[in-house]
């Protein structure tokens, strides 16, 4: 019987008190391809970083064709032909594809010309589509990943791990990324996909082996299982996976969007044109290509981002006016009675300040409302104690600087602050982004709360699965303008994929 490709025994990571693997086993077999699921926390990444070279193990063993091997380093690892391709690529802007393929190898004197036939070369065998001269500032998010794909295939890497590879892909790139990795498997090499989205999942692996709470729960074939399986197994309960969607209630324009134009600091357009209507009582999606401009139209809405023309017009439903809020600050737009809330997609950086505790940072809402030199810090107090409560957040205490608290504790955090404001307009940004399966979808249930409560919500999301099933409408952008305006109700994958990917002609559609 032929050796695993690689096989771990009762490997075990702890971080101070924090145990991040607990006597994990795990095989894969050589020409196979392993889902890797879990919730948050559940020590996937820790694991496979310990593969990977980043971490070494405090106990365990770790196997490669049945003989067991020591990996301290990244170099370690890809002398035992094992290559990751995180999520967030580890590539030079500057450099051609060819440069940054082998850019790092040690005792090879770079031969472009020899490079460039030896990567033509993988990208017959495989199916890729990729220029090696071309620069990766030049390249679609696709195209970064496929370069992260061919540099360890160039480096012999048997053994490859992908981090939430399909993330930011459209449907029609995520196919021809699972194509690739097919043919792979067809070739021997073994594949470990960390991922959330569980129909991809059951389309793409042979396997599905489960962690909890770091530690591992069992491996089970593809086929012989289901979504509802697999989620009992992460979580240790029954969740539904249903988004209830229901149907708008006298639904009122909220937000009218006229004709947006913005250019960055680099002189670049990131919003042409894009005009749409966010109503009371709707979820409106907003899909697209990661840089389509999503950033720059919520941080405009907001009065963080300065228009060079356009309207951003706000129907009051108390007074029954209307106001042009276009290039006014946050505070300006507070100070006009527009309760909009904002859970923009940088957590840290723009959302929360990481070294304050969780109690200050509900203060930040409300600060600007004190009479008194003294800041008052019972009531943030207790939204503090109801956030951590309802939310489920996962924290110490609420003293905790909330920097040390884990990605969706962090978002948690967030989204029930800015819903504990009570906004007419709610804009989300990758609100569920890296988030385990049960905290999704309590996010999604929040989101759905707000909707029957009137509040006109827009949701930027990057999975188009539950973009169809929990907004009313989608606005798709490409290249900064509108593509097209769909019903979620009757719109299709492939639809809203090729609008992703289709230059807006001649304006853009506000119905």
């Amino acid at each position: 019987m032929e050796a695993p490709a690689i096989e771990l025994r009762n490997i075990s990571k702890s971080f101070g008190y924090i145990t991040a693997n607990k006597n994990i086993n795990l095989t894969v077999n050589k020409g196979e391809i392993l889902s890797l699921l879990g919730e948050n926390g559940s020590g996937k990444t820790t694991l496979m970083n310990m593969i990977s070279g980043i971490y070494y193990p405090d106990a365990g063993q770790i196997f490669i064709d049945g003989k067991e091997v020591v990996i301290k380093t990244p170099k370690d690892a890809f002398d035992y032909r094992i290559g990751m391709i995180h999520q967030h690529f580890k590539l030079v802007d500057i450099f051609s594809a060819a440069e940054n393929i082998v850019l790092g190898l040690r005792n090879e004197k770079f031969n472009i010309k020899q490079s460039t036939a030896q990567i033509k070369k993988i990208s017959e065998q495989y199916g890729f589509d990729i220029d090696p001269s071309k620069k990766i500032y030049e390249m679609s998010v696709s195209e970064k990943q496929t370069v992260e794909i061919i540099k360890v295939l160039y480096r012999g890497a048997d053994i490859l791990i992908l981090d939430e590879p399909t993330a930011v892909l459209t449907p029609q790139e995520t196919e021809k990324l699972f194509a690739v990795l097919r043919r792979m498997k067809e070739d021997g090499k073994s594949i470990i996909i960390i991922t959330h989205k569980l129909h991809e999942v059951l389309s793409i692996s042979d396997k599905v082996a489960v962690l909890r709470k770091g530690e591992y729960i069992g491996t089970v074939n593809t086929a012989e299982t289901n979504e509802s399986e697999l989620t009992e197994m992460m979580v240790g309960k029954k969740i539904s996976l249903n988004i209830d969607r229901s149907e708008p209630v006298d639904p009122q324009d909220r937000l009218v969007i006229n004709k947006l134009n913005c250019i960055n600091s680099d002189g670049l357009k990131v919003l042409d044109n894009v005009s749409f209507t966010a109503k009371s009582g709707e979820i409106l999606g907003v899909a697209g290509i990661a840089g389509s401009g999503q950033k720059e139209l919520l941080e405009a809405i907001a009065g963080l981002q300065k228009l060079e023309s356009g309207e951003i017009i706000y129907n009051n439903p108390k007074t029954n006016s209307s106001d042009n809020l276009r290039d006014k600050t946050p505070l300006q737009i507070r100070e006009l009675g527009v309760r909009l809330s904002f859970v923009p997609e940088d957590r840290l950086g723009m959302g929360l300040v990481g070294n304050m505790d969780i109690v200050d940072n509900m203060m930040l809402r409300s600060y600007k409302k004190g009479k008194s030199v003294f800041l008052e810090r019972k009531k943030p107090r207790t939204l503090a104690e109801k956030v951590v409560s309802d939310l489920e957040v996962s924290t110490p205490g609420i003293e905790t600087p909330v920097r040390r608290l884990s990605g969706g504790n962090v978002q948690k955090v967030l989204v029930g602050r800015e819903i504990a404001a009570a906004p007419t307009v709610l804009m989300a940004a990758y609100p569920v982004r890296g988030l385990d399966i049960n905290s999704s979808y309590l996010i999604y249930n929040l989101l759905n709360e707000q909707k029957e409560k009137g509040v006109a919500v827009i949701f930027v999301g990057e999975d188009l699965d539950v973009l169809i099933e929990l907004c009313d409408k989608i606005v798709v952008m490409s290249s900064g303008s509108v593509s097209g305006i769909v019903d979620a109700r009757t719109s299709t994958k492939e639809e809203i994929g090729f609008l992703m990917t289709k230059k807006a002609e001649g304006g853009n559609s506000n119905e």
